[in-house]
């Protein structure tokens, strides 16, 4: 896994897929806020509201909002913006790198373009393994997973 140096079967919980949209949808998909919104949550969640700041330090703000009307809010910010081939966040940090009150973990989203096929790979990283089993118990592998199908069928 060429995504990080020191992946850690532990603490890191992986999606990977070849799907059927081109890289510079799968892009769009996960950097305009409204295209975000149509795809983000897993049905019959919702993005309530985000914000985008594509840069190093930049805010990216999401608010999920469950089918009974909670709202479950994420600050945090960008590490790395590689336009079409990586996002990392964080909300171990918010945005400028303040240091964040409640961290739980480090995003790597990867695209690699296949023609008009993307291979997609996300990487939650966690500080330790009961972490990312708590994040796993919440719906890690099936939530992503509906929502990865949810951007396919948004941007296909």
């Amino acid at each position: 896994m060429n995504d990080i140096l020191n992946f850690d079967s532990e603490r890191d919980l992986v999606l990977e897929r070849l799907i059927a949209v081109p890289v510079d949808r799968v892009w769009a998909a996960w950097t305009e806020p409204e295209l975000l919104k149509k795809w983000f949550c897993p049905r019959p969640w919702q993005l309530g509201h985000c914000e985008v700041d594509l840069r190093p330090g930049g805010l990216f703000r999401t608010v999920m909002r469950s089918p009974e009307g909670e709202e479950y809010p994420s600050d945090g910010c960008y590490l790395e913006v590689n336009p079409q081939k990586r996002l990392i966040f964080t909300d171990t940090l918010g945005p400028g790198y303040r240091p964040s009150a409640n961290p739980f973990m480090t995003a790597i989203i990867s695209f690699e373009s296949q023609g008009q096929k993307t291979l997609y790979r996300a990487v939650a990283m966690h500080a330790s393994a009961e972490t990312a089993q708590k994040h796993e118990e919440m719906g890690f592998s099936q939530g992503w997973s509906a929502a990865l199908d949810q951007l396919v069928e948004c941007m296909s």
